[in-house]
């Protein structure tokens, strides 16, 4: 974690039409093996080089630039695609084992253990060009961590709490205060220690 000193923002402070900002930080998305399974963490993503959405009434969506991401763990998915007005129609990726890829097996032999918990817009709207093939990850995969695995993130070091709700895919952080719509409500203090 850096010793940069954050100033706390109010999602009701961001703009709408949402803005997109570089991010100043570090961001990284960590795959946990289940604990019996003997395998390592992986990194499934990490960039000094990412996007943050900010739109009112929600935490920030980071979007990590194809690069910097290790996409031989990712395949698409056929299980849905979404319409975002500000963005553009989604598309989404599922995750196959870490480390059955790491052991030489194409992703495209696995069976996903996370299903649509990723997307990128292949064809974003003129505002959001800047995010074109850049990937945005849930902050939970929604799996159970002890048979599947889990992955965690990271924002500037600090493990980030998954807004409520299975919709929106904000990252709360401790320098991060809520609203109602899309975050439950409370002050960045209500989320330290994350």
């Amino acid at each position: 974690m850096s010793n940069a000193v954050r100033t706390v923002e109010s999602v009701w402070n961001y703009p709408r039409p949402p803005a997109l900002e570089r991010v100043p930080y570090n961001l990284k998305v960590v795959w946990q093996p289940p604990p019996q399974s003997g395998a390592v963490a992986v990194t499934i993503a990490d960039s000094d080089h990412a996007w943050a959405v900010k739109e009112t009434s929600h935490p920030p969506t980071y979007y990590f630039p194809p690069q910097d991401v290790r996409l031989k763990f990712l395949r698409e998915s056929r299980a849905r695609h979404t319409m975002c007005e500000w963005k553009g129609i989604a598309h989404y990726w599922d995750l196959v084992p870490p480390e059955k890829v790491l052991n030489g097996t194409s992703a495209d032999q696995l069976e996903p253990i996370v299903r649509a918990r990723v997307w990128s817009y292949p064809s974003p709207t003129p505002l959001a060009r800047d995010l074109k093939e850049h990937l945005c990850f849930y902050p939970s995969p929604q799996t159970d961590p002890n048979t599947v695995g889990t992955w965690e993130c990271f924002a500037d070091g600090e493990k980030v709490k998954p807004q409520e709700g299975d919709f929106y895919g904000g990252w709360v952080t401790s320098w991060i205060s809520g609203g109602k719509k899309g975050m439950k409500g409370g002050d960045a203090k209500d989320y330290a220690g994350i």
